[in-house]
């Protein structure tokens, strides 16, 4: 059940993206008056389709469909979808109806300008709907982050190697203050940062960042794990401690006669001891008690622990707006610095891009509007942003070539665009192939 709502949500997520994003090149097409063929979610390979207004079984419910010009479907081959434009080297490489003589309404022969902002399009929707999201939730919701300066880190493996200690609160990486503390592991990847700053048991202290850390810190998720004090919140009646006389806002702060500042350090402390009885020290105001806590048949406490507050801010509808741009522009900038980091070797970041099961990992089990529309929001700039890199196939490639003909003014050939429409289908055929392996290989780990 957990795999089919995950599948379902991608599905969705997906289909509204690719959507919206072919929306951008059909509106821009239409504005200059270009004859679209065919407006498509996912592939109708071989012509065949599972709906389409043109042939079929829906075209027999609704023939008035069957009038307009272009055709209306959804394809049976789910990695994409496309809007087929006349007189336009494409997906569907129709090199025999480029062999005809240009007619007015076909791409070919529309002014430079005009076929950019059609080729440009389909990005433009694709970061149009991103802030039209964002501004969304930001009006909703708001917006909610752990606060950076009042959390600590406990260190995990990979963070003790990078000269991070347990209870160190960072101050800065080189000249930045982080704010939000669930991103402290991205400022550190995407920031290239040289020397980190932390406070250390009351003292300012500095060192390097060992790049060469860079893809463990990069393949590891969880590298700050936030460092909790063990202050008692609640307590269920079916825990071993509900009658133990601890009370709420209590610390514990010894377990077995070893002093401990975090939950963290209690969970190794009592790993293994079950149903057994451990003193422990506790702080209660300004007193020091003796006290003893109990484990299960697990080796736990059941005690719930006060749990860092998250800090929220709430927008008006118009203060939502500009903060839906800004998310948006930050949002666009990270991706871009994930990118280039991907183009380094070196940095083994290569090892992170996934293909549909990737994504389909980053859903939730349960439905959430909040975190569905979040995605939403990411996937489409991550969407806008690929489409925007120089390859032939995609909507930057033909941006590239339309910006050279208006710079040099020769346009060109049609052969030109074939051989390189190849080029770039089998580029990214490469590349998604060499995604799905990715996570191929990270679910057999």
């Amino acid at each position: 059940m957990v795999v089919l709502i995950k599948v379902l949500q991608v599905i969705l997520a997906l289909s509204i993206l690719i959507l919206f994003h072919e929306l951008g090149h059909f509106t821009f097409a239409k504005l200059f008056k270009i004859k679209v063929e065919k407006f498509f979610l996912f592939f109708d390979a071989g012509s065949f389709s599972l709906l389409s207004t043109k042939n079929g079984w829906f075209s027999k419910l609704f023939p008035k469909l069957k009038e307009r010009e272009t055709e209306y479907g959804i394809g049976w081959l789910p990695l994409g979808g496309y809007c087929k434009i006349s007189g336009m080297i494409d997906e569907s490489m129709d090199t025999e109806a480029m062999k005809k003589d240009p007619q007015p309404w076909e791409f070919r022969t529309k002014p430079a300008w005009q076929r950019l902002l059609v080729m440009a399009g389909g990005v433009l929707f694709n970061f149009i709907f991103a802030i039209a999201m964002y501004c969304l939730i930001i009006d909703i919701w708001g917006t909610s982050y752990l606060s950076n300066k009042d959390n600590c880190i406990y260190a995990t493996e990979v963070a003790y190697d990078l000269g991070f200690r347990t209870g160190d609160r960072v101050i800065s990486f080189d000249d930045y203050e982080p704010l939000d503390f669930s991103s402290l592991q991205m400022d550190l990847i995407r920031r290239d940062v040289r020397q980190i700053k932390v406070l250390r048991d009351g003292d300012t202290t500095s060192f390097y960042m060992d790049q060469s850390k860079l893809p463990e810190l990069l393949n590891t998720p969880g590298v700050f794990e936030l460092a909790v004090p063990f202050v008692v919140d609640t307590i269920p009646p079916q825990s071993p401690n509900h009658d133990a006389g601890f009370m709420r806002g209590d610390r514990i702060i010894g377990v077995d006669g070893n002093p401990i500042r975090f939950v963290q350090e209690s969970r190794k402390l009592l790993e293994g001891r079950r149903n057994e009885v451990v003193p422990v020290i506790v702080l209660r105001e300004a007193d020091t008690l003796t006290m003893q806590m109990k484990t299960d048949t697990a080796g736990l406490a059941q005690i719930f622990v006060r749990m860092p507050e998250v800090s929220t801010r709430t927008y008006t509808t118009v203060e939502a707006i500009p903060a839906g741009f800004g998310k948006t522009f930050s949002t666009i900038g990270g991706y871009l610095k994930d990118l280039k980091m991907i183009a380094k070797p070196s940095t083994g970041a290569y090892k992170s891009v996934g293909s549909f099961i990737a994504i389909g990992q980053v859903f939730p089990s349960a439905w959430d509007w909040y975190i569905f529309l979040n995605l939403l929001a990411l996937l489409s700039i991550m969407l806008g942003v690929i489409n925007l890199l120089p390859i032939p196939a995609l909507d930057g490639g033909h941006i590239v070539f339309v910006l050279y003909e208006m710079i040099t003014g020769h346009k060109p050939s049609d052969k030109f665009m074939e051989v390189a429409q190849l080029i770039g289908m089998g580029l990214l055929f490469v590349l998604m192939v060499f995604a799905c392996g990715n996570d191929i290989g990270r679910l057999l780990h």
